[in-house]
Formats: C-alpha cells, sequence, structure tokens
C-alpha cells in the first residue's frame, strides 16, 4: 500500500495523468485561439483594403459621378470641342439629373 502512494504521489509530481512532457499543453488551446482571431482579423483588414483599392469607399472614382461629369464637360468647353451655349445647355441637363428631387447637392 505505501508502495502505491509513493508512486501516485511522484506521478502527480511528475505531470499528471500525460507524463512529464506534456505540461505545457494548457497553453495550445489559448495559443490556437489567439491565433484564430488574428487570422479573421487579418483577412478582413486585407479584404477591406482591397476594396477600397479597387475603388470602392468615399473616394472611389464613381463615389461623385455629377462632378467627374461636370469636370468633363467642362474640360470639352476649354479645348474648345463645344461653344458656350451648348456648354451651359449640358451642365444645366447634368445639374438637374445629378441630384433627385429634395437631396442635399454636395
Amino acid at each position: 500500500m505505501l508502495d502505491t502512494l509513493a508512486t501516485v504521489g511522484i506521478a502527480a509530481h511528475a505531470g499528471g495523468p500525460w507524463g512529464a512532457g506534456f505540461g505545457w499543453f494548457f497553453l495550445l488551446i489559448p495559443f490556437f485561439w489567439i491565433a484564430v482571431i488574428a487570422l479573421v482579423f487579418f483577412i478582413a483588414r486585407r479584404s477591406r483594403r482591397a476594396m477600397f483599392a479597387r475603388g470602392f469607399g468615399p473616394g472611389a472614382p464613381w463615389a461623385q459621378p455629377a462632378r467627374r461629369a461636370e469636370s468633363t464637360l467642362a474640360e470639352r468647353f476649354a479645348q474648345g470641342d463645344i461653344d458656350e451655349k451648348e456648354y451651359r445647355a449640358r451642365l444645366e441637363v447634368l445639374r438637374a439629373n445629378a441630384y433627385p428631387e429634395g437631396a442635399p447637392e454636395r
């Protein structure tokens, strides 16, 4: 009986039921979840940056199509492709159709 008690005491101090080599095993679960959360964060951040680089978001080229159209029209007028009467007529049409009724202009 004393031999059994002595053996149990030694086994308990030697690392529990898994043996002496697995004392660090309890650290694997938190490290796994930290790695999973970091991976999700990395993927989300990278996809968001890629989305903004492709032209989504407030600075996108298509975010303000009315202003792009007006600048294109102004360039054509400056180059002499259209005269002043046509420029003003087209600008009026652009501004009338650019913003729906009741929407504030930017």
